[in-house]
């Protein structure tokens, strides 16, 4: 099928809840894809954040194509190799102690909502249920991650929400005191709002939001569902931090491709969680949990988390040159290869002249542009990346 065709059967058989740009991707290699006339596109967004092994990898496919000539599937009433080996993986190489596996970032963040509530419940009583949230924080799809997402607009038509959610501004810890009471759980958190305009945490307010949910015996939660796995130069974002959160969400790059969630937890507090009490049918699926191993043993053993740390340094630098340059960028943040331009100018022309120029990037909050590359993207893929953005730039400057 050409790309017309895929079009008209998508908008006449598809629910039409996508604002999708006019570009029908079917096949890629690298960080490249390739539409339905063969034309080649440089990715920039990598499936937002989960092709972290960029398209094609060897590895990925040889491990995946082993898996599923041994299982496809099976429930969770038995037990797994993948996921055996994948959790003990998880936990090595992180705070946590207990790992529990979903399909998706929403369903981890359900994960954690539930295990924050059953452990204070367990703890403090039944009146203790409230999470604190971000204004701008971004969690999910589903009802109880609608309610804690801290984005009216995308809340809009769901009412009612579940109750116990309070958003607060990002990175201001008065309000986070002011917010917190006898009733507060929790306080869940992205180190670096992706879906909300790329803003990266202050360490000093990392380091006394941390400090005040010890001393409240108030759980942190952290959102890494965009930020883990490699995303931001170490292969969790609490690591730039030098503080640890009691749970962590994790997906996107996780599966390089495959839908896998996982809610890690310290031992303590994934103690909430016992027979019956929480489940998933796909979660933990044999041949997710081979990707998603698969993806860390290539980042952590083959050296890739150390060269995605030199390209994130390196797009950062192009793009604060780009800055420098026209009048248009007010600002440019991100850790690693994530990464954001806020302008002072809509951004969705910009997005579709780099389109035209066979280059796929991303415009969050209206006017910010963002970058979320494969963690494979080369040097000069990048140079392609920042000089297709100068001649873009150039037009609006």
């Amino acid at each position: 099928m050409l790309t017309e065709e895929i079009q008209q059967i998508t908008n006449q058989y598809v629910m039409n809840t996508y604002d999708r740009l006019p570009l029908s991707i079917v096949r890629g290699q690298g960080s490249q894809v390739y539409d339905a006339e063969g034309r080649a596109y440089l990715d920039c967004v990598g499936g937002i954040a989960v092709n972290s092994l960029g398209y094609g990898h060897p590895d990925l496919i040889n491990s995946l194509e082993r898996q599923i000539r041994r299982l496809l599937h099976t429930s969770n009433l038995f037990y797994t190799e993948p996921q055996a080996q994948l959790a003990r993986r998880l936990v090595n190489h992180s705070f946590a102690e207990k790992v529990f596996f979903a399909n998706s970032g929403a369903e981890a963040n359900e994960a954690a909502i539930k295990l924050a509530r059953k452990y204070s419940h367990d703890h403090f009583g039944p009146e203790r249920s409230e999470i604190v949230t971000m204004v701008n924080s971004f969690h999910g799809r589903t009802l109880a991650t609608l309610s804690a997402t801290g984005q009216t607009k995308v809340q809009q038509g769901f009412w009612p929400l579940l109750e116990g959610f309070t958003s607060i501004p990002f990175n201001d810890l008065s309000a986070l005191e002011a917010a917190i009471s006898e009733r507060t759980a929790a306080v869940m958190l992205e180190p670096v709002l992706g879906e909300g305009g790329v803003v990266v945490a202050e360490a000093e307010y990392l380091k006394a939001v941390r400090e005040l949910c010890t001393s409240r015996n108030i759980l942190l939660i952290f959102d890494e569902i965009q930020t883990g796995i490699g995303r931001t130069g170490s292969l969790f974002a609490y690591e730039h931090f030098d503080i640890q959160p009691d749970i962590m969400t994790l997906a996107k790059g996780l599966g390089g491709g495959l839908p896998i969630g996982a809610c890690l937890a310290t031992q303590d507090v994934s103690q909430a969680f016992s027979h019956g009490t929480h489940g998933s049918t796909f979660g933990g699926n044999p041949l997710a949990c081979s990707a998603a191993l698969q993806v860390l043993n290539i980042l952590l053993e083959g050296g890739e988390l150390n060269r995605c740390r030199e390209r994130g340094e390196y797009l950062h630098n192009g793009l604060r040159a780009l800055m420098d340059q026209f009048p248009v960028i007010n600002e440019v943040r991100g850790l690693g290869l994530l990464q954001g331009i806020e302008l002072s100018i809509e951004g969705k022309p910009i997005v579709m002249d780099c389109l035209a120029r066979r280059v796929i990037i991303n415009c969050t909050m209206g006017r910010v542009l963002r970058f979320v590359p494969p963690l494979v993207i080369t040097q000069s893929e990048i140079d392609s990346l920042l000089s297709t953005l100068s001649d873009v730039l150039a037009k609006y400057s």
